[in-house]
């Protein structure tokens, strides 16, 4: 069996308005005010670098999600 592969890549947005956001914004709401509203924002996006399994259930505990969202153990390991 070959082993699943794991992708992880990071994007970086910097945003100048003439106000504060609000803390309830998510990033379709920021995407929209820099294309189509009064914002100026840019977006870098880092080099995608491959992750085993182990780093992936990591990676995902990190953002505070389950490794079972890509049905892995919290050793990396395929869930059964």
């Amino acid at each position: 069996m070959t082993a699943r592969k794991f992708y992880k890549t990071v994007f970086t947005v910097e945003v100048l308005s003439e106000e504060p956001l609000r803390d309830d914004m998510d990033l379709s709401d920021v995407d929209y005010m820099i294309t189509e509203g009064g914002w100026s924002g840019i977006v870098d996006r880092s080099d995608t670098v491959e992750l085993s399994g182990l780093e992936a259930a990591r990676e995902l505990q990190n953002q505070g999600s389950d490794p079972d969202f890509f049905c892995l153990d919290e050793d990396g390991n395929d869930a059964d």
